[in-house]
Protein backbone atom coordinates (compact mmCIF):
# COMPACT_ATOMS: atom_id res chain seq x y z
CA UNK A 1 0.00 0.00 0.00
CA UNK A 2 1.05 3.42 -0.61
CA UNK A 3 -0.25 6.15 1.04
CA UNK A 4 -0.52 10.05 -0.18
CA UNK A 5 1.76 11.15 2.78
CA UNK A 6 5.05 12.68 0.87
CA UNK A 7 8.33 11.30 1.35
CA UNK A 8 10.71 12.76 3.23
CA UNK A 9 14.31 12.28 4.01
CA UNK A 10 15.34 11.00 7.20
CA UNK A 11 14.55 13.72 10.12
CA UNK A 12 17.09 16.10 11.26
CA UNK A 13 16.02 15.82 14.49
CA UNK A 14 17.18 13.11 17.36
CA UNK A 15 14.62 10.19 17.90
CA UNK A 16 11.48 11.54 19.77
CA UNK A 17 9.62 9.76 22.29
CA UNK A 18 5.76 8.78 20.38
CA UNK A 19 2.90 9.37 22.28
CA UNK A 20 0.41 7.55 20.58
CA UNK A 21 -1.97 4.47 20.00
CA UNK A 22 -0.16 2.87 18.35
CA UNK A 23 3.04 1.67 20.69
CA UNK A 24 3.29 -2.10 20.91
CA UNK A 25 3.79 -5.02 18.65
CA UNK A 26 2.31 -5.58 15.13
CA UNK A 27 2.70 -8.95 13.36
CA UNK A 28 1.77 -10.80 9.89
CA UNK A 29 -1.15 -12.80 10.29
CA UNK A 30 1.13 -15.81 9.82
CA UNK A 31 3.56 -14.42 12.32
CA UNK A 32 6.72 -14.39 10.14
CA UNK A 33 7.34 -10.18 10.37
CA UNK A 34 6.72 -8.57 13.63
CA UNK A 35 7.12 -4.71 14.32
CA UNK A 36 7.82 -3.70 17.41
CA UNK A 37 6.94 0.56 18.33
CA UNK A 38 8.44 1.61 20.80
CA UNK A 39 7.46 4.20 23.01
CA UNK A 40 11.11 6.19 22.84
CA UNK A 41 10.66 6.17 18.98
CA UNK A 42 12.79 3.36 17.85
CA UNK A 43 11.41 0.19 16.30
CA UNK A 44 12.73 -3.16 16.24
CA UNK A 45 11.40 -5.67 13.10
CA UNK A 46 12.10 -9.14 13.62
CA UNK A 47 11.34 -11.49 10.64
CA UNK A 48 10.93 -15.57 11.26
CA UNK A 49 13.59 -16.44 13.20
CA UNK A 50 15.77 -13.20 12.96
CA UNK A 51 15.55 -11.49 15.75
CA UNK A 52 16.71 -7.53 15.27
CA UNK A 53 16.62 -7.46 11.51
CA UNK A 54 15.95 -3.88 10.75
CA UNK A 55 16.01 -1.11 13.73
CA UNK A 56 15.10 2.54 13.23
CA UNK A 57 13.09 5.49 13.97
CA UNK A 58 9.56 6.09 13.01
CA UNK A 59 6.91 9.11 13.58
CA UNK A 60 3.64 8.51 13.31
CA UNK A 61 1.54 11.55 12.52
CA UNK A 62 -2.52 11.14 12.73
CA UNK A 63 -2.73 7.88 10.99
CA UNK A 64 0.05 7.76 9.11
CA UNK A 65 3.88 6.02 9.86
CA UNK A 66 6.98 6.82 8.60
CA UNK A 67 9.96 4.66 8.96
CA UNK A 68 13.65 5.46 8.69
CA UNK A 69 15.80 2.45 9.11
CA UNK A 70 18.95 2.66 10.68
CA UNK A 71 20.66 1.89 6.95
CA UNK A 72 18.60 4.56 5.56
CA UNK A 73 15.99 2.87 4.04
CA UNK A 74 12.72 4.89 4.04
CA UNK A 75 9.13 3.25 4.31
CA UNK A 76 5.78 4.50 5.44
CA UNK A 77 2.38 2.66 6.12
CA UNK A 78 -1.04 3.58 6.91
CA UNK A 79 -3.39 2.67 10.42
CA UNK A 80 -6.78 1.72 9.16
CA UNK A 81 -9.33 0.12 11.70
CA UNK A 82 -7.25 -1.02 13.82
CA UNK A 83 -4.70 -2.48 11.06
CA UNK A 84 -1.59 -1.54 10.19
CA UNK A 85 -0.85 -1.51 6.31
CA UNK A 86 2.30 -0.88 5.42
CA UNK A 87 5.10 -2.24 2.29
CA UNK A 88 2.39 -4.30 0.68
CA UNK A 89 1.90 -6.52 4.13
CA UNK A 90 -0.91 -6.33 6.26
CA UNK A 91 -0.22 -6.27 10.08
CA UNK A 92 -2.31 -7.02 13.57
CA UNK A 93 -1.59 -5.95 16.73
CA UNK A 94 -0.51 -8.31 19.20
CA UNK A 95 -3.05 -9.76 21.69
CA UNK A 96 -2.05 -11.45 24.78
Amino acid sequence: MTTDFPRSPRPAEETSPQDHAFIGMWITEDGHIRHELLPNGRYDEARGTRQSAYRGRYRVTGDIIQYWDDTGFYADGRFRDGVLYHAGYVFYRETE
